[in-house]
């Protein structure tokens, strides 16, 4: 069997397989395996998550995730790196972490354990066509012709192509005949033409963005904010940005309205405001917000606000509320995201109603199979990706047919 792409799914299924009995050979476009596993969960590599749910994953077949999920859960993925003598620790938010909190560990690990049981790992090796031929398929590459009777691609997406992401295994499978669904940028920051995030660069909040497209409400997530001199980041909008992502694909107008204090109702951060009103107090309102916000804001909320107070003694009940609505709402339009060199993940890939969900083997071409993010399915923030991966690549090598 060869394996394309020595990412999650390649390396999960290549242990696996060859755990069963079957020689393999992992393909790998980068000079070392594993490439976007290092740089993930901030050098610690996020493996799993102890909450997964099909409701955690994306795909216009939902049907197909519920399937492959079945019986391969949290402990299913533990067990599996129990067994390569890794073991996973619980974090913040379910997240499960190598117990090195290391991701290097990770893939040195499984590269160890793949190449001890035979794997032939070969890298800087470039799939530049793949042929079906009769009983075997037969594939060009960068280091000469190879062939096989059983062939798995998991070469991953376009998204980020620094670390290799790339559609070459999606128009492998197309050219196969198989379906593709549109991919998009997810997990990624979101790019604004407005000119005032520019002064608000750097300022981090806890906080809630909205997100209406074409003035119609989508979704909402709690999260870290953090302006940049592009527009924003910051985990609420990492999570957000597959919506916006899908709503941009379609031309549709796409704004933010983020709440800056989530933690305090209308009606309380109103009370509070009014509290702080010394109406002797000629103190200018830019100061006088100081005391509860971050400079940088101030200014960006007095102009969506149209507050006319100018000191704190003309401050009153109305141009307090047009303060509150204007913390609570502040509109944010987004006319991009940071495309997939931003992105963690991508939307879209192989239409997975062509894919059998217990075996991952194509419906249409006999002894082809697929893993890993190349499928259409992506995942939540915070390692749902990787459980996916994982899974996938372990169903191929588990399932493979003698």
């Amino acid at each position: 069997m060869i394996i394309v792409g020595a990412g999650a799914a390649g390396l999960s299924a290549a242990i696996t397989a060859a755990r069963n009995g079957t020689k393999v050979t992992l393909l790998e476009q980068n000079s070392k395996p594993g490439k976007k596993i290092l740089v993930s969960g901030n050098g610690k590599c996020n493996i799993t998550n102890a909450s997964i749910t099909p409701a955690r994953f994306h795909s216009q077949n939902p049907e197909f995730i519920e399937k492959v999920l079945q019986g391969y859960g949290v402990e299913r993925v533990k067990n599996f790196f129990d067994s390569v003598g890794l073991p996973i620790i619980e974090g913040k938010e379910g997240k499960m972490f190598p117990m090195s909190m290391q991701a290097g560990s990770v893939t040195e690990i499984l590269e160890y354990e793949a190449n001890r049981l035979g794997v032939e790992i070969i890298t800087a090796c470039e799939v530049l066509k793949i042929d079906k031929e009769k009983n075997h398929f037969l594939l060009e590459t960068s280091q000469g012709t190879m062939q096989c009777e059983k062939l798995l691609l998991a070469s991953g997406s376009p998204a980020a192509p620094q670390l290799g992401g790339n559609e070459s295994g999606l128009k492998f499978a197309e050219s196969m005949r198989h379906t593709l669904i549109p991919s998009h940028p997810a997990l990624t920051q979101l790019v604004s033409d407005q000119k005032w995030v520019k002064q608000a660069s750097g300022v981090k909040v806890a906080g809630v963005a909205k997100l209406y497209a074409n003035g119609e409400y989508i979704t909402e997530k709690k999260g870290d904010l953090l302006f940049a001199n592009y527009g924003i980041s910051g985990l609420a909008i990492l999570d957000i940005s597959r919506e916006v992502s899908l709503r941009l694909a379609e031309y549709a107008y796409c704004e933010l309205s983020l709440d800056l204090m989530p933690e305090l109702t209308k009606e309380k951060l109103t009370k509070l405001l009014l509290e702080r009103i010394n109406p002797e107090s000629q103190k200018p309102i830019t100061l006088w917000l100081q005391g509860v916000m971050n400079k940088k804001l101030i200014h960006i909320i007095l102009e969506q606000s149209r507050c006319k107070a100018k000191v704190e003694s003309e401050l009153n009940r109305k141009e307090i509320g047009k303060l509150v609505y204007a913390i609570k709402n502040l509109k944010l339009s987004i006319s991009d995201t940071k495309g997939f060199k931003g992105a963690e993940v991508a939307t879209g890939g192989i239409d997975t109603r062509e894919v059998d969900p217990i075996t991952m083997e194509s419906k249409l071409i006999p002894n082809l199979y697929f893993a890993g993010e190349i499928l259409d399915v992506d995942g939540d923030r915070g390692g749902f990706n990787f459980h996916f991966a994982w899974v996938s690549g372990m169903r191929v090598g588990e399932n493979l047919k003698c």
